[in-house]
């Protein structure tokens, strides 16, 4: 079975070493944030740490979460914008923000008059800058994080030295009085460059990180068909021990939009199992596709990994539980590393928890996990879908995590939860990418959908009492209507709500759009246009009451081959017969559009020349589109006036029931 790449475990290796040791013997002796770092075995260990958040969120509700800096200090300070002031002992853990600035940061230290750290902001995610190494630091999918951690002893304040401050994050822990933490200095970040820097050479195995000092790894294989109506045992044993490694594929057979293979995972012969999760999703998967490829969990070569420790009391079992009714049986391999290192007392167990709202809730946020108890949520991934495919203006939604009664962490935006940014904006939120704790699980506009993932090991969410732990799916007012499916990973003191259940076959199958529309000015694909005698170029025109992103094509004559064209490229979720349609201006300068395929009509021709403009909305016609991407053939005439021109503002697809139909191409 395949592990991960040398690079990615190299820089776990890394963070391993940069922070003070702890054993298993007994509690750390240093807090657990900290310790994390250095030992990921200790990560289901429930400790003591409060976590908490400051953001540039929007106090009032809407959705100014540091677009205008209204909300991104908590003070001013002469000329310092003063975004955080914690109070200590503890780490600060994260930082994250899509709007870096080349002014600096300055860290104050328990009352101190001089900062004892100062950097510019936009140099701070680099990994060029001491204390802030590139292991530890980074940038992706629109947004820059740093999880280099910064103690403080008894204070910590931030100071952002520039006149605009726009959104950022910030993720803490504070601790119990007397806890051991001294405050940063420069000696602590030069030790942590020292001693890392030598590790980039070294490769690690993560589940051996993943084990306690003096346990011994052992490891299951099974090779076995799973068929419809039935399900295979993966593991099985019957004594106290620790699960630190899972490795099951093909990860694209046991995916798929119908979600009907289901990783079940039972502790210490509970009524109720610890994991019960479309095995896709638990992996990571967008709307049916393997698509998470992180350090701790994802897919890669076909492969669904993961690798949180799972420990456990008397037993353990796992098992794929096949719910479809009709296929062929899936050949799977499955490797589990384990120990017989019983779970520890101050040690929670391992869940997941599968989440669907279709419909989400007007007027309230969607909901990961509700829950009583103590625990620490460590990983979550979220498939996003709305109900007006063509955008994902939802997307602007805050996480909100209120622990123990209390609203203790507000973010500035969906994407920015998962360290990214600035959705729909080209080489940014825009594609499927991996970072090693987060990223973006896809982003296709046209049908309304994206996702994230990420997972918490340098930032867990500790809670005592209860935890709610949720995103809007609007910008404000939750006013948004959208499908949403989440998977939270979290370790407890008992089961949480949620853990166990999950829904039939149909309420967790995909709801593929049965309408999907290009924005065509702002990102279709092009495959090809005119040769010669051509320009295709993007533009904003007011029409009416309407400021409209317009595709133009402008030409004169005719093509090397005949007519002019336009062929953009339109990805359909599921094959199936579609009405096409275009939304585009008529105009004076535009001319005649016709859909053909293999030089042969779909539809009628369409003049779109006018002497007065307007936005006119055109069928087509209706074809046979396979699911992925199809070309679609615009040949571009002259109109009425002689002119040969599109301003084409969408296409949409419309999928119909049935077929064939009279006057498609026949496929």
């Amino acid at each position: 079975m395949p592990t991960l790449p040398p690079e990615v475990v190299t820089m776990f290796a890394v963070l391993c070493l940069a922070i003070p040791a702890a054993t298993h013997a007994g509690p750390a002796r240093a807090p657990d944030a900290m310790t994390l770092l250095a030992r990921p075995y200790l990560l289901p260990v429930l400790g003591q740490e409060k976590v908490g958040g400051v953001s540039s969120y929007d106090r009032t509700g809407g959705n100014d979460d540091g677009f205008s800096g209204k909300y991104s200090f908590i003070r001013k300070e002469g000329d310092a914008l003063i975004i955080a002031d914690l109070k200590g002992p503890g780490i600060l853990q994260r930082i994250s923000t899509p709007t870096p600035k080349k002014e600096p940061l300055e860290f104050y230290f328990d009352g101190e008059t001089e900062p004892r750290l100062r950097v510019p902001f936009d140099r701070l995610f680099l990994g060029e800058e001491m204390g802030f190494p590139a292991h530890l630091v980074g940038h992706g999918v629109g947004g820059f994080y740093s999880y280099a951690p910064i103690p403080f002893a008894r204070s910590l304040k931030i100071a952002f030295r520039g006149p605009l401050m726009n959104f950022y994050q910030i993720n803490y822990a504070t601790y119990p009085e007397g806890a051991p933490i001294e405050s940063w200095t420069p000696e602590y970040a030069k030790r942590i460059d020292a001693e890392t820097s030598p590790l980039f050479k070294q490769g690690a195995d993560l589940p051996a990180l993943m084990l306690p000092p003096g346990s011994e790894a052992k490891t299951v294989r099974i090779s076995k068909k799973l068929a419809p109506g039935s399900a295979i045992r993966v593991f099985d044993v019957k004594r106290g021990g620790r699960i630190v490694g899972l490795r099951i594929s093909p990860a694209s057979a046991i995916a798929g939009k119908d979600r009907a293979i289901v990783l079940k995972i039972s502790f210490d012969g509970a009524r109720q199992p610890a994991v019960l999760c479309p095995a896709g999703d638990f992996f990571g998967a967008f709307f049916g596709e393997p698509a998470m490829a992180g350090l701790l969990a994802g897919s890669r070569d076909n492969t669904g990994y993961c690798y949180l420790p799972m420990p456990y009391d008397r037993s353990a079992q796992i098992a794929l539980v096949d719910q479809r009714t009709s296929g062929p049986p899936i050949p799977i391999e499955a490797e589990v590393v384990w120990a017989a290192t019983p779970r520890r007392a101050d040690e929670g167990r391992f869940y997941a928890v599968w989440t669907r709202e279709n419909p989400t809730t007007i007027g309230e946020p969607f909901t990961w996990l509700r829950t009583e108890g103590r625990g620490r949520v460590v990983g979550a991934t979220l498939q996003s879908q709305g109900a007006d495919p063509g955008g994902t203006l939802f997307f602007e939604g805050d996480d909100q995590i209120t622990i123990d009664g209390e609203l203790a962490i507000h973010g500035t935006g969906s994407e920015d939860f998962f360290n990214g940014g600035w959705y729909d904006v080209p080489g940014r939120w825009d594609a499927r990418r991996s970072l090693v704790f987060s990223g973006c699980l896809d982003y296709r506009k046209h049908l309304g959908r994206t996702g994230g993932w990420r997972f918490l090991l340098p930032d867990p969410v500790a809670f005592h009492k209860s935890i709610h732990f949720a995103i809007e799916h609007a910008p404000e007012k939750n006013n948004m209507v959208t499908d949403y499916v989440g998977v939270t990973y979290l370790y407890a003191d008992r089961p949480p709500a949620g853990a166990g259940v999950l829904p039939d076959v149909p309420g967790r199958t995909v709801r593929d759009p049965d309408r999907i529309s290009f924005a065509t000015g702002w990102n279709i694909p092009i495959r090809s246009f005119s040769l010669e005698r051509a320009t295709l170029s993007k533009r904003v025109a007011r029409v009416g009451d309407r400021d409209l992103r317009l595709l133009s094509f402008r030409a004169s004559g005719v093509d090397v081959f005949g007519d002019h064209f336009l062929e953009p490229v339109c990805d359909t979720p599921a094959s199936g017969h579609y009405r096409v349609s275009i939304e585009a201006i008529a105009s004076p300068e535009a001319g005649s559009v016709q859909w053909t395929r293999d030089e042969m009509p779909v539809g009628s021709a369409c003049d779109l020349n006018d002497p007065k403009t307007s936005v006119r909305t055109l069928v087509l016609g209706v074809g046979t589109f396979e699911q992925g991407p199809n070309p679609l053939m615009l040949k571009l005439r002259a109109g009425s006036a002689g002119t040969i021109g599109l301003d084409l503002v969408t296409i949409t697809l419309e999928r119909l029931p049935g077929g064939p139909y009279e006057g498609e191409d026949g496929r």
